[in-house]
């Protein structure tokens, strides 16, 4: 390596300390959680003219580099749909450790759906663009 590359390197591995503690410093509370999650809600509502509730699948809104909600409990042969509701960004749904493919890029107003017919157990999944930022989500399966 000359020295300009042994430079560079070492700024590239402390740009990527100081991203890492920022990302830490983000965490959310409980309380900031549930505030972006309703209004999440409220942008859902202003886009199908209903509640995510009042939907017959299971809703996981995409909103500000979370999902609403991060964690989902659903029984085997369960249709789930993740909206995203932000204004300006793409998001995806990649259970990666599971193994499966990561969703294509979901543009606002857009959806992924699946009838979730894996195995009983929990499969945790990520934001393709957002995982850095957080944007992660667990999938609890339980049995028919």
């Amino acid at each position: 390596m000359t020295t300009l590359t042994r430079a560079m390197a070492g700024t590239i591995i402390a740009a990527m300390v100081v991203v890492t503690g920022a990302v830490q410093a983000v965490s959310l509370t409980d309380a900031e959680r549930a505030q972006i999650c309703a209004e999440a809600a409220d942008r859902y509502r202003q886009m199908a003219g209903k509640a995510p509730a009042d939907e017959p699948f299971v809703v996981v809104l995409m909103y500000r580099d979370i999902y609403c909600p991060a964690n989902l409990t659903v029984r085997q042969g369960t249709t789930s749909r993740w909206i995203n509701v932000d204004r300006r960004t793409s998001h995806s749904v990649w259970f990666k450790e599971a193994g499966r493919p990561e969703s294509d890029r979901i543009f606002p107003e857009e959806f992924v759906e699946m009838t979730v017919d894996w195995p009983p157990g929990e499969y945790p999944y990520l934001c393709g663009p957002h995982a850095a930022d957080g944007m992660t989500g667990r999938l609890t399966v339980v049995g028919r």
